[in-house]
């Protein structure tokens, strides 16, 4: 085992220990999280000796070669970490890097969060195996939580290992390659501890306004602005459900009317996609997978945390004169604020949109 790699796994060893020992769940979740990034690091080969190597298959070389140039302009181009994560490579055997398990109570769209030492408290727990997340889900759904699972194709260690490109992200086309680099780069730039909707907004207006120039370099024209505004208007689905679901649960009904009513709100998110989805989409279905799985308050928490402050980043961005430096050094100075004072910032960006 190479120094840097006894390194890295002291690390991951390191934040298991630094836990409470409250139970043997909590042993055994972070047993798997030190397992699966073990076996991840050890997975890892070079890119640069993969694409010299004859025996590599030409199709992997390609997709490789694109995600070094994505990484390349990552930092020349939007000012992003410049170090070496993103420059090897592991196959993971698997279809993806984690599956995440969210969890809320049956009459609450407010998450059950989980803090670890590192990245602070988050709105889901990540498993490296699909059964270890179903276990759990099982678990917390006998103590009536509502529960969700979501396989993601990679996640960031926010700097701690120099996180490889998976086989797990080479399975998207080139646009969701390049942004998943962005992205997972951008946790690297800027991570707030217990702000979820802060840090994936973040990084997800990197990926958006850092693909949308990634290929304006490539001579190729911006990213499908109907799929885009597909994607808005699947979003304001989802939102109008989560506001008259919350205003369901500040009633004062009876849990077995508030429970059909609940139900209720469901269906009635599955049937307006559907309309949608058949008027002004023409056929288009883009969700139907989504739709058709399970939905409960579990099922809406992601959209939450991942588009909530987009249009304030959009806003900062373009205050600082598209300039990236200046970007990342203004959301450093909000990232400073306390909480309550981030968030009232935030707002006002968003109004001034």
């Amino acid at each position: 085992m190479a120094p840097l790699r006894r390194a890295a796994l002291a690390k991951a060893f390191a934040a298991a220990a630094a836990l409470p020992l409250a139970s043997c769940a909590t042993l055994g979740y972070y047993a798997q999280a030190v397992r699966g990034e073990a076996a991840l690091l050890a997975a890892r080969r070079p890119i640069d000796r993969m694409l010299a190597d004859p025996a590599v298959d030409a199709g992997l070389k390609a997709r490789l070669r694109l995600a070094q140039d994505a990484r390349a302009f990552a930092s020349a181009a939007l000012g992003l970490p410049r170090n070496r994560s993103f420059t090897r490579y592991a196959d993971l055997g698997r279809p993806y890097a984690v599956w995440n398990l969210f969890a809320a109570p049956e009459f609450s769209l407010e998450p059950l969060r989980h803090c670890f030492p590192f990245a602070g408290c988050v709105a889901y727990r990540g498993y490296f195996d699909r059964a270890g997340a179903e276990a759990e889900a099982r678990r917390l759904g006998a103590r009536g939580f509502d529960t969700w699972i979501g396989g993601v194709t990679a996640y960031s260690t926010l700097g701690w290992f120099a996180d490889p490109i998976l086989n797990t992200m080479l399975g998207e086309d080139d646009d969701a390659l390049a942004a998943t680099i962005f992205h997972e780069l951008a946790h690297q730039e800027l991570y707030v501890k217990d702000d979820d909707e802060f840090n994936e907004s973040f990084a997800g207006f990197v990926e958006r306004e850092g693909l949308c120039q990634w290929r304006a370099a490539r001579g190729l024209p911006p990213p499908d602005q109907a799929a885009a505004r597909r994607a808005e208007q699947f979003e304001a689905l989802i939102a109008a459900t989560r506001e008259r679901l919350r205003a369901l649960y500040a009633s004062t009904l009876p849990p077995t009317e508030m429970r059909s009513r609940k139900h209720d709100e469901i269906e009635r998110l599955r049937a307006d996609y559907r309309r949608l989805r058949d008027g002004a989409w023409g056929g288009r279905g883009d969700y139907d997978g989504w739709i058709a799985g399970e939905i409960n308050n579990a099922a809406l928490v992601p959209f939450a945390l991942y588009r909530r402050w987009l249009g304030s980043f959009a806003a900062l961005y373009k205050m600082r004169h598209d300039d990236w430096a200046a970007f990342h050094a203004a959301a450093r100075e909000l990232a400073r604020l306390d909480p309550a004072a981030r968030r009232r910032a935030l707002e006002r960006l968003a109004a001034a949109e």
